[in-house]
């Protein structure tokens, strides 16, 4: 059975560092390959996982759109989508990326849309772990583009502006009735001078990851957190959230 991961939050908290990192401890924990979706039209899971995205579904959708939504002669609609779907997954160390790419443009996409869609959540059904890194705020929720997911962690620091974000999210996910089974508000960048809450309303968790020196004063060098150690404060604390979510499956 399929575990799967949502990430969502505010711009500039670290959302794509907790999904890379989550990625990370997943396959190195389990040995099993993880589907890590990377569904920010501003992506850069790829670079954080050390790989380039490679093509796109978004690219593969305008190519649809293009072409009157028809495939090439010989092929099946269901063949090619699946075809285009697999060449688009970049493997990597422990995961397979998918990019979904930027958004629509100028017409109707409905109709690709649900098909692309439909074919993602088949392919992650192979997986039995999925992690998905969201565009930040809340469009992805309010275009049904998130996945039913067991747990939807919403990353945030301390911040006004992130923490009001962050319980919108949690709102607009029960209104919107979402198959989301938890939901874990995530403090990020702690520096250990204030103790997190136990709750807080809307989630049903709420960790904190400590900020990590080493990844700060690398960040200008390179994107790729490959090289952060397990014992990195941030990794073993997003580690620790990361597994006491999956006990309560």
């Amino acid at each position: 059975m399929t575990y799967t991961i949502a990430v969502s939050g505010k711009g500039g908290v670290g959302k794509t560092t907790f999904a890379a990192l989550a990625v990370r401890h997943l396959s190195e924990s389990t040995g099993e390959v993880v589907l890590a979706v990377d569904a920010d039209p501003n992506f850069n899971l790829g670079a954080k996982l050390g790989t380039d995205p490679g093509r796109t579904v978004g690219d593969l959708r305008e190519e649809m759109t293009a072409r009157g939504e028809e495939p090439p002669q010989g092929m099946s609609k269901h063949e090619y989508i699946d075809y285009q779907i697999r060449l688009a997954l970049k493997e990597g160390k422990g995961f397979d990326l998918l990019t979904m790419g930027r958004q629509e443009g100028p017409g109707c996409y409905c109709y690709v849309n649900n098909m692309l869609r439909t074919f993602v959540d088949r392919l992650a059904d192979k997986y039995s772990h999925v992690v998905i890194d969201n565009e930040a705020g809340m469009e992805h929720l309010s275009r049904r583009t998130t996945r039913s997911s067991d747990t939807l962690f919403v990353v945030s620091d301390r911040s006004k502006a992130a923490m009001d974000g962050a319980e919108r999210i949690a709102r607009l996910a029960d209104e919107m009735k979402l198959q989301i089974r938890r939901k874990a508000l995530v403090l990020n960048m702690a520096d250990g001078e204030s103790a997190a809450p136990e709750r807080v309303d809307g989630f049903d968790a709420v960790y904190t990851v400590r900020r990590s020196g080493m990844i700060q004063a690398r960040m200008t060098d390179t994107e790729s957190l490959l090289w952060v150690q397990r014992t990195d404060p941030a990794f073993s604390d997003i580690a620790k959230a990361v597994d006491s979510e999956r006990k309560r499956r």
